[in-house]
């Protein structure tokens, strides 16, 4: 592994829990928002990765969503940070269990804002309780369709369905945006070569009603030209 990646890996391992220690004490959404945002400033900076956002017209500048993003590098959620600065929408994460007990990522997420998803469970009912409280607290909810990383070579995986269920259970409309660079391999240009400067470019899509009876996956794949 080349002495940059390593060095890289021990800065986001300090970054990562610093603001997960930071965080732990903050229960106001807007507070949390604005760590979180410093965060993915600081660690996307230090891999000289910029944020594009087009159609920023389509971003509303408060409310309830239900955000939903594709998803194929760890560096997403900053990159939909960065998205949403110069708006009040705060929310909360989607996280699988993974996530929650990680050396690298578990303080971090358990503290800045998220909801445990734990598939192996028969019921979910504790899962959409945890949804219906985050969204009366006056937070969004932040999803990955999707469920996984997509790894694949195509653009866009099966979305998974629960997610429609959460517009549903709390009347959120559905706020789609498609991260059109591929940020896996951003991250990877990233580690090997430290000079190198990138743009990811998020695109925001025009907003879903909760009540949409038509198949959202193909809807998000017009919008964005999947």
């Amino acid at each position: 592994m080349r002495l940059h990646a390593i060095k890289m890996g021990i800065y986001s391992l300090a970054l990562t829990n610093y603001f997960g220690f930071k965080l732990r004490n903050i229960s106001d959404p807007l507070e949390k928002k604005k760590h979180r945002l410093e965060y993915a400033k600081r660690l996307l900076g230090k891999l000289n990765i910029s944020v594009e956002i087009k159609d920023r017209e389509r971003l509303p500048k408060e409310g309830q969503y239900l955000v939903i993003s594709n998803h194929r590098g760890v560096l997403d959620p900053l990159i939909l940070e960065m998205a949403l600065e110069d708006s009040t929408i705060s929310g909360d994460w989607v996280a699988k269990k993974e996530l929650y007990k990680s050396p690298f990522f578990g303080l971090f997420v358990r503290n800045a804002g998220a909801i445990l998803l734990d598939r192996e469970k028969s019921q979910m009912s504790a899962f959409f309780a945890d949804t219906k409280k985050a969204v009366k607290e006056g937070s969004s909810i932040f999803i990955f369709p999707e469920g996984t990383r997509n790894k694949s070579e195509k653009s866009l995986i099966e979305f998974k369905e629960g997610f429609r269920i959460i517009a549903l259970k709390n009347r959120l409309p559905i706020l789609p945006v498609y991260i059109r660079t591929h940020s896996n391999e951003a991250l990877g240009n990233a580690l090997n070569d430290k000079s190198l400067h990138q743009t990811i470019t998020i695109e925001i899509g025009e907003m879903i009603e909760y009540r949409e009876k038509g198949n959202i996956e193909e809807i998000y794949k017009k919008e964005f030209g999947l």
